[in-house]
């Protein structure tokens, strides 16, 4: 039987390397950061605001600004052909949908518009 990897072979035996090997110069080693080019958000909303934006369709139906955005939402939407009903067939996977809120403010800070979107679960496909 023939062995490809004998103690006789006269291969050269890889170099090991090791992790404290102190030559290697780095940008950290010699002080160069980049500075960090992103914050959290863009526009922090107050924290007064953030309570007041609802989570789910069954708790904006109870504000009426919310509940007039959704509807001038949900009439766009049907007015621009956006889907049709079809019969379900067997083979066929239900992609539900839900609301998305949000509160769109103006360069001095008031609020200007409530807007709520109709997305599609692309994810439960």
């Amino acid at each position: 039987m023939f062995s490809l990897l004998s103690s006789s072979s006269s291969l050269p035996l890889a170099p090991t390397l090791t992790m404290n090997d102190d030559s290697m110069t780095t940008r950290g080693r010699r002080g160069i950061y980049k500075p960090k080019s992103y914050f959290a958000t863009k526009h922090p909303l107050p924290v007064a605001f953030l309570s007041t934006i609802p989570t789910c369709i069954t708790a904006a139906k109870k504000v009426a600004v919310w509940r007039v955005a959704s509807v001038n939402e949900y009439t766009a939407l049907k007015n621009a052909g956006t889907w049709s009903l079809v019969p379900l067939e067997d083979n066929q996977n239900i992609i539900g949908c839900k609301w998305v809120f949000r509160i769109k403010y103006n360069l001095d800070g008031s609020i200007d518009r409530h807007k709520t979107r109709l997305v599609a679960k692309g994810y439960h496909q």
